[in-house]
């Protein structure tokens, strides 16, 4: 990630450190709660449990909410529009559920906002929104097939996508089982990254992002906003990954012959765990799965062929009765392989995942003909798409023509949901039945079924992973945890600025079903673009000593300081804190505006309330050695302070805040406070006073100190919106904050 380095910027703006004494004092209660501070993709606890289902579990009276997206298809291969609730009925186990919320998604009906996707993104519903899951075989597949079928799933992603669809990257060894290279993310940039390198780690840089959203730092240099999907990758990179391929291959191979039965049946095994695994994630998976498969003798045995003298020699020695001399698993198949196989695609079908499945035997491209795979019993791969729902692609090079059918007839979902009561909570299967009084000839495609909660610590640690990932995706807020976020872009250079983003969790919320002494609090914050890449990133998993101090924690919590580093333009912050030992998440999302720096255009960052001292438990970000010298920039005549992102006011006492504002004239200024409610009414109540212009000593950069009072205002939430007036220019700056108002006395 790009940083500054504080030297430079301390002539600029003459801002003192962090490790200041004033802010020091303040800080020393609460570090010495800190037991520990690591980064979020070291070992975790492993007693933690699911915030998006064990929450609506226990806390809401035994009540599971169960989202049960549907697509219906006429005969004609087209999606059914126009259909209402009436139309739909629900059995859950043979007991007729009522549904309880109904929503139409029509993506074709759904404008995305160029400038902002994220808008469409939210307007969705996790469980209907469209996931892609691109899973490519290494141990079924010859490399040179693999660095061709690349080429393929990138056109998809460029051309066939929707903004609002979702899509991951993995790869599958029988060796190393599934590899999740990128998660489920809208950023089609790490998406192509992803796909070109396959994870290989020589040509990927060393970003530790545990949820695995970024796998390479986005910069110009980084060829991810390469816009010609169909390009070869640069000709180092394709060796690199060539040899990567042919390594595993090789390993492969030397165990093929006296092994391959053993190797199916792992193979079978780590896939149906990695299905187990995504039904962690909401909506429909469809898991694009590019391989050449294995010998379909190994499964259904041999075919009669005249050209097979193999399997000639064995029949003839079955008529002789000599059947010592004959590998009866390979003449007639095995059993016990076909059961492991439709195990295996049960648990897809469980999980409300389809394979795709994409035969790269026939992605030739112009390889030369010595070196085109042989092509395999296709009776396998019909199986695999078939038993899930699913199409098998061949002989193309262009499997996304051919998902063209796929992609339409789910471009309508009808999300039905309903309430399902005292449920064990034992992560048992329930099936499900969607009746629909739909045009004759339809079909009706929805998920199987659902699992019912089970403990957070019972989950692998990669559903954990995904059930974070895919809260941050969707930009949905989750409020198991109550939060407030701050964010405000300080000018770094002419070209980039620091963005403090403060994070302020609920303590009795965190508290909420933990028993142990120590609490471990997961903090991640990822920033998105315009057009959805991921830019920057902060992950942390921090652990504080409560023993004595449980209840002065319930009665504040912990504030978190985190920061980005951005360039110019506009942005959506998506921050996501969770109890790593009960799950309990909240998720919030703030937009950024970065301005150009160099345009001397004046500009206002949002009020900064002062936190009085002690209010919360406060931790800050773990930085590299190079990033710790950077300045804190919060700071008033010399001295620092803590802003508060949502102050909590009493209504006979005035608070402090101070202004930061860019390229104001040497005249007067103006400053006046509006009240809005949260209905977006404007109250009359609270006066905003301007104390004093301090001087920083750094040209372009002013600094406002200010108190609000909140006298006639009732209890209750609201925005504070202030404009500042630069009476040389008469121009005006506008910003806001929200805050709450308490009753004198009250906790």
């Amino acid at each position: 990630m790009p940083r500054f380095h504080s030297r430079a910027l301390i002539r600029r703006a003459g801002l003192r450190d962090w490790a200041s004494s004033s802010l020091t004092r303040w800080l020393a209660p609460a570090l010495g709660l800190i037991l520990l501070a690591v980064p979020a993709n070291a070992q975790r606890d492993s007693s933690q449990r699911d915030p998006a289902q064990l929450e609506t579990f226990e806390d809401r009276a035994n009540v599971l909410e169960v989202q049960v997206p549907v697509n219906v298809v006429g005969k004609d291969g087209h999606p059914v529009r126009g259909l209402t609730v009436d139309d739909f009925e629900i059995v859950d186990e043979g007991k007729r559920r009522e549904v309880t919320s109904f929503e139409v998604i029509d993506l074709e009906e759904l404008s995305v906002d160029p400038a902002r996707p994220s808008l469409a993104e939210e307007a969705i519903p996790g469980a209907a929104r469209r996931h892609f899951l691109f899973l490519f075989d290494l141990s079924f597949s010859r490399g040179t097939h693999v660095l061709r079928a690349r080429q393929a799933a990138q056109r998809f992603v460029v051309e066939s996508m929707h903004p609002t669809d979702l899509a991951a990257v993995a790869t599958h060894s029988v060796e190393t089982g599934p590899r999740l290279i990128v998660t489920f993310t809208p950023d089609r940039a790490q998406l192509a990254r992803a796909i070109d390198t396959l994870g290989a780690p020589t040509l990927l840089k060393d970003v530790r992002d545990p949820l695995r959203f970024v796998i390479d730092t986005p910069d110009a240099d980084s060829g991810l906003a390469r816009s010609d999907a169909s390009s070869e990758s640069p000709i180092g990179e394709f060796e690199t990954v060539s040899t990567y391929l042919s390594v595993i291959g090789n390993q492969m191979q030397r165990m093929e012959k006296a092994y391959v039965r053993g190797q199916v049946t792992a193979w079978t095994q780590s896939l149906g765990e990695m299905a187990k695994i995504l039904a962690s994630v909401e909506g429909r998976k469809h898991v694009v799965y590019f391989t050449e498969g294995f010998d379909g003798r190994l499964v259904f045995g041999r075919q009669p062929d005249k050209d097979d003298p193999e399997g000639e020699a064995d029949y003839f020695n079955i008529q002789r009765g000599q059947y010592h001399l004959v590998d009866l698993d390979d003449t007639f198949g095995n059993t016990q392989l076909q059961n492991n196989i439709m195990l295996m695609l049960g648990e897809f079908r469980r999980a409300d995942s389809v394979l795709q499945v994409v035969d790269i035997s026939g992605i030739r491209a112009d390889l030369p003909a010595e070196h085109r795979a042989r092509r395999v019993n296709d009776e396998v791969l019909f199986m695999l798409a078939n038993e899930t729902g699913g199409e098998l692609f061949e002989g193309s090079n262009d499997f996304g023509r051919q998902l063209e059918g796929v992609l339409d007839r789910s471009t309508v979902t009808y999300l039905l949901s309903f309430n399902a009561n005292d449920l064990e909570a034992d992560g048992s299967h329930r099936k499900l039945k969607v009746r629909v009084n739909a045009p004759r000839g339809s079909r009706v495609s929805h998920r199987e079924g659902y699992y019912s909660p089970r403990p957070f610590e019972q989950l692998h640690p990669l559903e954990k992973s995904l059930l974070a990932s895919d809260l941050i995706a969707s930009a949905a807020p989750k409020d198991d945890l109550r939060m407030n976020v701050l964010a405000a872009s300080f000018r770094a250079t002419e070209e980039r600025a620091y963005v403090p983003v403060i994070v302020e969790v609920d303590g009795a919320d965190l508290l909420a079903g933990h028993e142990k002494e120590l609490l471990p609090i997961e903090f991640y914050g990822y920033v998105t673009d315009a057009e959805g890449e991921m830019k920057d990133f902060f992950t942390q998993l921090v652990t504080l000593d409560l023993r004595n101090r449980e209840e002065v924690f319930a009665a504040s919590g912990v504030k978190y300081y985190g920061h980005l580093d951005l360039a110019p333009g506009k942005y959506l912050i998506r921050v996501l804190a969770r109890n790593a030992i009960t799950g309990r998440t909240g998720v919030e999302t703030l937009d950024v505006d970065v301005p150009p720096y160099d345009d001397q255009a004046p500009q206002l960052l949002p009020p900064f309330f002062l936190e009085e001292p002690g209010t919360w438990f406060l931790v800050r970000e773990q930085t590299s050695e190079y990033a710790k010298s950077t300045i804190y920039p919060f700071t008033v005549n010399g001295e620092p302070y803590v802003p508060a992102a949502k102050p909590a006011l009493v209504d006979d006492r005035g608070a402090q805040l101070c202004l930061v504002a860019y390229n104001l004239s040497e005249s007067d200024l103006e400053l006046a406070g509006t009240v809005i409610d949260k209905d977006g009414s404007e109250v009359s109540g609270g006066r905003l006073r301007l104390d004093e212009r301090t001087v920083t000593g750094i040209q372009g950069l002013d600094k406002l100190t200010a108190t609000f009072r909140p006298n006639g205002l009732a209890a209750g939430d609201y925005r504070l919106q202030v404009t500042l007036t630069d009476l040389g220019t008469q121009s005006s700056q506008v910003t806001s904050i929200p805050f709450s108002v308490r009753e004198s006395g009250a906790i």
